[in-house]
């Protein structure tokens, strides 16, 4: 993380209230106009709540080896125009905005205040009331640190001054009122640095790292989320209502060495940045190179080396059901659980898919071994990295073919996934339900070339919300963005054996 980088902190007793009208009756003649400035709103309907988003020079809990304070002059020159008051720093819960003069602060001897006219909407009213029980009463602030400076006093205690803010773009309402290290997204770089330079005992240095180790994970913020059932998203990036599944749990669930049975492992994958495009693959067997003599442009060299796949990322969901026992079960590896489910969602997404489009290849109809032979040794280049991917009753016929000389057609090989090849390639075996046997005694096999046919445009940012499914079950809404598009229609056929 670079000082760029937005961080969260925590406000305790954030002075965080939505007064009734008794409270506000009851201030003093100093406050008066004020008090009845609010007592028109809310005789109005308006729901007005007021607090402390920051407060200067009080000091933070341990974060990971130091603690915070906020100065007072770290506030003069931050652009305080265009904040947002938001819930949990989702985006896509707003509350009020500066711009939508609905939101307005003040910087005051003892920090960051503000008043909120709240909008008539589910959520916030939920929020209001819950302010006024005193359910909630703390605030967080995100932020990018502009000058910071440390100091060690002689009990040893660390204290980073965060002396001038740069930008502080939101402030968030939390639901989490005792502090926690879900709270805090904090940049710890510039605390190594300044160890490094200042630490030379190796009982402190240890001591520091071990610290820095502790600190909490967006692994770690995604559990609190679950366990939650949605609420605490402290930590978590959010794009409109959604949570972005952190990348050390999504890297593991793309990770296609881990998964043996999914089939885009064979295919080219690729992470996109864009909703939609065209990416080069190069396809051209037979592409030389020339000489600088023969050819006017070395560009001519390349013009038929690459085919440009379009392709068009498309949204889709699905579910991961959790009881409440396992959420509200601290020894149950809750993230664990969501990673399984989730990587039994992508394999099925990518196997459907991916068998949909190789059955969408040129067809053959084969009746002998010698047909097969035919499209192995002619049909297709011999360039091709082949692969012979069966269903469950194809395999099993394979299985009982022998030659001549009563050898079995089907030869061990410990490369492939099935533990046997055909013609010297690779059997890949899949389910009858993902790969179908159309009538009985005609069997389904595709072979070819799957990198050099199928390409799978993924992008690794998968969104999730917390969701009530139906009166029983309740879990993730998962959100994954992908496509899947043909590269070279020569490169595989799809082939339906019926024995003569």
């Amino acid at each position: 993380m670079t000082n760029e980088e937005k961080e969260k902190r925590l406000t305790e007793n954030a002075d965080l209230e939505a007064p009734t009208k008794a409270q506000t009756g009851e201030a003093d003649s100093e406050n008066a106009q004020n008090d009845d400035t609010q007592e028109e709103k809310e005789t109005q309907g308006e729901k007005v709540i007021s607090g402390y988003a920051i407060k200067f020079g009080a000091p933070s809990k341990d974060l990971g080896g130091f603690v915070e304070v906020i100065t007072p002059e770290a506030l003069k020159e931050v652009d305080l125009s265009n904040v947002i008051l938001l819930h949990g720093h989702d985006y896509g819960k707003p509350l009020a905005s500066v711009k939508a003069n609905t939101l307005k602060l003040e910087v005051d001897e003892i920090g960051l205040r503000f008043e909120a006219t709240l909008q008539d909407t589910t959520y916030a009213n939920d929020i209001y009331k819950n302010i006024q029980a005193g359910i909630i009463d703390s605030m967080s602030f995100g932020f990018e640190i502009g000058v910071e400076s440390f100091d060690k006093n002689e009990d040893g205690v660390i204290t980073r001054s965060i002396e001038k803010v740069k930008a502080l773009r939101e402030i968030s309402i939390v639901t989490v009122p005792a502090y926690n290290e879900s709270n805090v997204q904090v940049n710890t770089r510039s605390y190594e640095a300044w160890l490094n330079q200042n630490t030379n005992k190796k009982d402190d240095k240890d001591m520091a790292k071990t610290l820095l180790d502790n600190k909490n994970t967006e692994t770690r913020s995604f559990e609190d989320y679950i366990r939650s059932q949605g609420q605490v998203r402290d930590g978590l990036t959010t794009v409109n209502a959604d949570v972005v599944i952190p990348k050390d749990v999504i890297g593991e669930v793309f990770d296609l060495k881990r998964q043996r049975y999914n089939l885009a492992q064979y295919a080219t994958v690729k992470e996109v940045s864009n909703g939609q495009g065209k990416y080069p693959i190069a396809t051209n067997q037979e592409a030389t190179l020339a000489t600088k003599a023969e050819l006017a442009e070395i560009a001519d060299v390349n013009a038929d080396m690459f085919t440009q796949v379009e392709y068009n990322v498309q949204t889709r969901a699905g579910k991961i059901a959790l009881s409440n026992e396992v959420v509200e079960d601290a020894a149950v590896d809750i993230v664990g659980e969501v990673k399984a489910q989730l990587e039994q969602l992508v394999v099925n997404t990518d196997n459907t898919n991916i068998i949909t489009l190789l059955k969408g290849f040129a067809k053959v109809e084969a009746a002998t071994l010698d047909d097969l032979k035919k499209v192995n040794n002619v049909t297709l280049d011999p360039a091709l990295d082949k692969s012979v991917i069966v269903n469950q009753d194809a395999f099993n016929y394979l299985d009982t073919l022998k030659d001549n000389d009563g050898r079995y057609i089907l030869q061990p090989d410990v490369t492939a996934a099935s533990g046997y090849s055909l013609f010297g390639n690779p059997v890949i075996v899949v389910s009858n339900k993902l790969l179908p046997t159309p009538v009985a005694g005609t069997y389904p096999m595709i072979m070819g070339d799957i990198k050099q046919s199928v390409f799978v445009a993924r992008r690794n940012q998968v969104t999730t919300q917390w969701e009530k499914f139906d009166y029983y079950s309740q879990g993730l809404a998962v959100i994954v963005r992908n496509d899947y598009e043909v590269i070279d229609a020569d490169a595989a056929r799809y082939i339906e054996i019926t024995p003569a």
